[in-house]
């Protein structure tokens, strides 16, 4: 076993490709399934999960992912240490995030990061909030954006912003007396009576909802969910149609109520917030570029 081995197999991982990987290291890619093949020989173990159309780690592979990724940061620690440049080559910081953060929040972020940190290059991955997690914890992406936690050992989580869930209704008269007599008495029953569009399974979104729903009483099986959609955009369109109602993001709601498509009704609740995260591997020290992002992020919300 020796480093570049390590190099390649960490290249394949965070880029679940091994083409790419042969690109970014500027090696060719029998060279790279080489040094792969010689890792899973000497290990006796499988690393990879290949299919036509991805490669994705096994269990062993990201045990090993996280031993690597050590070793090839000492590596670099050890030149610095001495004055030298670095052998290696130097890496797009890999971001993930779930769909609010990557609408809403991230382009103001990444803008200003990216006015202070000039030479800092970074490829964004949007997904849901269980593939956030997913894509940190097999090595595939450095740092992510979440709109919930999930209980994953392997993660740690910084909460940076506080985001409100709200009920969404098409802008008529019946929704205009079901809010009027909702701010009166409270209530929130009618909405089981209602056709309800839902984010994807594995969205935060859903998550939020689903927890906050459960906490003024209503269970998952009493809502009449007729359509589990991905884009918030999309949602938001069927909604002002008339083809139900939603729970998403304030953030996400605010352009349409604004224009008068859609109305917004608060979900009656002491604390009704969800944190939105940053997220990032408990198992490897996060990078430079990781780290100048982070404290980018926590000095622009003020969080100590």
């Amino acid at each position: 076993m020796n480093l570049r081995q390590l190099e390649a197999f960490v290249h394949v991982a965070k880029c679940s490709s091994f083409s790419q990987a042969a690109k970014e290291l500027y090696l060719t890619q029998p060279t790279v399934s080489a040094h792969i093949a010689a890792l899973e020989k000497e290990l006796g173990s499988r690393l990879f999960i290949r299919n036509t159309k991805s490669v994705s780690l096994t269990e062993d592979g990201i045990r090993l992912c996280q031993y690597a990724c050590q070793m090839l940061e000492l590596e670099e620690q050890v030149y610095l240490a001495f004055g030298r440049k670095t052998v290696g080559i130097k890496k797009d910081m890999v971001i993930a995030t779930s769909t609010i953060p990557a609408q809403y929040l991230l382009p103001e972020i990444l803008k200003g990061f990216q006015e202070r940190y000039p030479q800092e290059k970074f490829r964004v991955i949007e997904t849901d909030s269980a593939g956030v997690v997913k894509l940190i914890r097999e090595f595939s992406a450095d740092i992510g954006f979440t709109g919930t936690k999930l209980d994953v050992k392997s993660c740690s989580y910084i909460p940076f912003y506080e985001d409100e869930l709200v009920i969404i209704t098409p802008n008529t008269k019946k929704y205009e007396k079901l809010k009027e007599a909702m701010e009166e008495k409270r209530c929130m029953q009618w909405i089981c009576e209602e056709p309800l569009i839902m984010r994807e399974e594995g969205s935060g979104t859903r998550r939020e909802a689903e927890r906050q729903l459960k906490r003024l009483g209503i269970g998952k099986n009493e809502l009449k969910i007729t359509a589990s959609i991905e884009n918030q955009e999309t949602i938001k369109k069927y909604v002002a149609g008339g083809m139900g109602i939603s729970v998403v993001s304030r953030l996400a709601a605010e352009d349409a109520v604004k224009r008068n498509e859609i109305l917004e009704i608060p979900i009656p609740l002491e604390h009704a917030g969800r944190q939105l995260n940053i997220v990032f591997g408990r198992q490897t020290q996060p990078s430079d570029s990781v780290k100048h992002l982070i404290d980018y992020v926590k000095e622009q919300y003020k969080i100590s």
